[in-house]
């Protein structure tokens, strides 16, 4: 197993889901352990730099939104982090001219899209990960995020709303490239008619419409859009998906499992701080072809496994 970046840069043009301004994208192929990096392409100098990291992540309102020392964001990065994840991409500059990631149809698909036009190239260096060694857990009143440790990389996510047209839904998987693509990519992020009006008051959702979001009308009944859904969970996949962006600014895949009740951006990122603080309950290890690791991150659709 080793490093894999881009094989030609590729670009797309969007409009941010909370700031409303249109963005030009295009992501870059990059050199061995640099990692994953934005480049604000309309701020001069080094402060131009974003690391896609946990460190560097400020807002958690609705999105992860990342800050470098100089104050540059670059915001709303969970959806593309996701497909860089589920595509197995370690290393990637990725050239933005504004503050916002393109929320292109709400979900990872097209970014995965643009990845695969783009193709993959193996680099000379080992890819490494981080192994989890034991339980690290950290809880915000009725919500929970947790580590524990696993051979490869497995998700479940409980969610559980007034919305009738949500109620209570459980999914697990385990997050390989074929799982990724089929079962979580296209799963489109969501919201509430009734909550239009105030966050888009408080500067959020300013480019959000039925193109690039699943709405439920003010009954908390019906879906909105005139194609439905596209999987009959798809709110609880798309949170699995926001879940692999955001535990992805850990800087490099998780051999471990992910369990998040009620977890939003916020919680995600508060559990990769405790991760980090506590040096007795992960480890640097270098994934070897054939090794339990290597065999969950490329394993078939056939690993899925689902529990509702």
């Amino acid at each position: 197993m080793r490093q894999r970046t881009l094989k030609a840069a590729i670009s797309c043009t969007g409009v941010g889901l909370h700031s409303g301004a249109k963005v030009t994208m295009t992501l870059m192929p990059a050199e061995a352990d640099t990692g994953i990096r934005f480049r604000r392409t309309d701020v001069k100098g080094q402060g131009a730099i974003v690391p896609a990291l946990w460190s560097h992540v400020g807002d958690t309102r609705m999105n992860s939104c990342l800050v470098n020392e100089d104050g540059v964001q670059i915001g709303t990065v969970e959806h593309l982090m996701s497909a860089l994840a589920g595509s197995g991409i370690d290393n990637c500059l990725i050239e933005i001219n504004g503050a916002e990631v393109p929320v292109m149809d709400g979900s990872a698909a097209p970014f995965l899209f643009l990845i695969e036009c783009a193709g993959t190239v193996e680099l000379a260096a080992p890819r490494r990960a981080i192994r989890i060694l034991k339980r690290v857990s950290v809880t915000d009143g009725d919500k929970t995020a947790t580590f524990t440790p696993a051979a490869g990389f497995k998700v479940r996510f409980d969610i559980d709303f007034a919305s009738q047209a949500i109620a209570q839904q459980s999914l697990a998987l385990a997050v390989t490239k074929g799982s990724f693509k089929s079962e979580i990519s296209r799963a489109r992020t969501f919201g509430f008619e009734q909550e239009v009006a105030y966050l888009r008051a408080n500067g959020l959702a300013r480019g959000g419409s039925l193109d690039n979001a699943v709405v439920i009308d003010s009954t908390g009944t019906k879906v909105l859009n005139d194609d439905g859904l596209r999987y009959g969970d798809e709110f609880v996949r798309h949170k699995i998906l926001d879940a692999v962006g955001d535990l992805y600014l850990a800087g490099a895949p998780i051999i471990g499992a992910f369990h998040g009740i009620r977890s939003g951006h916020a919680l995600n990122n508060r559990l990769l701080k405790a991760l980090f603080a506590d040096q007795t309950a992960w480890a640097w290890t270098t994934i070897a072809p054939g090794s339990a690791a290597a065999q969950g991150m490329n394993a078939p659709d056939t690993a899925l496994a689902i529990a509702v």
